[in-house]
């Protein structure tokens, strides 16, 4: 896929971005360095938009679906208090092993539960409440993921979804993929119980606030 941002304009951003922990840095480069699928990691700009979110939301209870070496789940714990929990769902043992290895090295790691195993599983077995979610696993179950995040997370919690441009590929949607991140663009569009914004940021991420 093309990406929608022009790397030059990606690269400017992330310069004028707070700048990543150093071991945040180590994740970005041994993932790209090892990985083909690198591009599934949230980037620089990206991961402080999330820490952002959970620092000005006040969560202290943070769900992520789709951990990949990481990245995105550090970043968000490096934002919790002390007390404060994230756990985190992964289905690919390989890089649950790269992530916990900057998880034990890390003061926030401590924070991070990590739940191995098919996401809609993991998720039929949790309890709420979260105040804060993070979903950027398999694309096709969108739809599904959104449906138990609504319930999982409190009143005035946060949901935020990523890739839900899909390299523009929504505007005219033929794959599997491209057509259930259009679906959950219109569903969270048409749910009344919601305040939302698609935000143009890298691959498009999507912000829900659940109404009160």
């Amino acid at each position: 896929m093309i990406p929608l941002v022009d790397e030059r304009i990606e690269r400017y951003a992330a310069e004028h971005t707070s700048s990543p922990s150093e071991l945040l840095e180590r994740i970005l480069r041994e993932t790209e360095a090892s990985r083909k699928d690198a591009q599934m990691l949230t980037g620089i700009a990206e991961g402080q938009l999330l820490s952002l979110l959970v620092k000005v939301s006040g969560a202290r209870r943070v769900l992520e679906v789709g951990m990949f070496t990481g990245y995105s789940a550090l970043s968000m714990a490096a934002a919790l208090p002390d007390e404060g929990e994230l756990v985190t769902c992964e289905v690919d043992p390989e890089v649950v092993e790269v992530a916990k290895r900057y998880f034990n090295e890390s003061p926030d790691g401590r924070k991070i539960r990590i739940l191995i195993g098919p996401a809609l599983k993991t998720l039929a077995e949790l309890e709420g409440p979260f105040d804060f979610a993070f979903l950027d696993a398999d694309k096709q179950n969108y739809p599904a993921y959104y449906d138990r995040l609504m319930d999982l997370v409190r009143p005035g919690g946060i949901i935020a979804v990523d890739n839900v441009l899909w390299s523009g590929e929504v505007l005219d949607p033929k794959d599997e993929e491209a057509r259930a991140i259009h679906a959950l663009n219109e569903k969270v569009k048409m749910d009344k119980r919601v305040e939302h914004v698609l935000a143009t940021v890298r691959d498009g991420l999507l912000i829900v606030r659940k109404g009160d």
